[in-house]
């Protein structure tokens, strides 16, 4: 992909993400969760949330919440991987000028992505449709961090993996395996949180719109 269709990319999600948030701060705003709390296109996220049953008495299913849960460590743990490769060529190195730009343009993707929850979690824009088991209050829920996790981290990947081993042999079939289980994995991330019912529909749209620019972002930064 050029450089020019990648920047379009990036202004095209980032535009997605503006709208999305402001839909949502706007847009069919009524008090639909619980405490009262108010929620923005509540017509469209409250249709979508009654499609699903949940866990009698907890208002949501552990059993998908769980499995998010997992990728999500399993998400931590491949951006645990990349950090251990980019800190391996640093020290043998020992000019970070020499480490691959792919790793560190990855590194500034992670902060981003980090820098983006907290900014989320200070500046709320929907709370959770439940008041999830353990907790005394409704929770910050716009956008999904889960999604944007996996979105970002297995994005990364898809392009990482062939970035290290293009050029080495018989690793085709190697790359295309890895290829696969990212998209499996972000696809059934995005799905497991969608049939958790700890967010709602605009929460997991949201979520898909930033981490998608952050990735196109990434993209022009990292040439891969």
């Amino acid at each position: 992909m050029t450089s020019d269709k990648k920047v379009l990319m990036f202004v095209q999600f980032l535009l997605y993400s503006i709208a999305i948030t402001i839909a949502v701060l706007t847009v069919d705003v009524a008090a639909i969760g619980p405490d009262g709390t108010k929620v923005g296109l509540s017509t469209i996220n409250n249709w979508f949330r009654d499609l699903f049953s949940y866990d009698a008495g907890l208002g949501y299913s552990k059993f998908w919440y769980n499995i998010t849960q997992i990728i999500g460590y399993f998400c931590l743990l491949v951006c645990v991987f990349w950090g251990c490769v980019g800190l391996y060529q640093l020290i043998k190195e020992k000019d970070i000028n020499r480490v691959d730009k792919s790793l560190i343009a990855t590194g500034v993707l992670y902060i981003l992505t980090i820098i983006m929850y907290v900014v989320f979690e200070k500046c709320i824009v929907n709370y959770r449709p439940v008041i999830m088991e353990g907790e005394t209050e409704v929770e910050a829920s716009f956008p999904s961090s889960h999604t944007m996790l996996v979105i970002v981290v297995m994005g990364s990947t898809f392009f990482l993996v062939k970035y290290f081993l293009e050029e080495k042999e018989n690793m085709k079939n190697i790359i295309l395996l890895v290829r696969i289980l990212c998209v499996a994995v972000t696809l059934l991330m995005v799905a497991g949180r969608l049939l958790s019912g700890v967010h709602w529909l605009s929460d997991i749209v949201a979520g898909i719109f930033i981490s998608a620019t952050l990735l196109s972002l990434y993209s022009f930064f990292a040439d891969v």
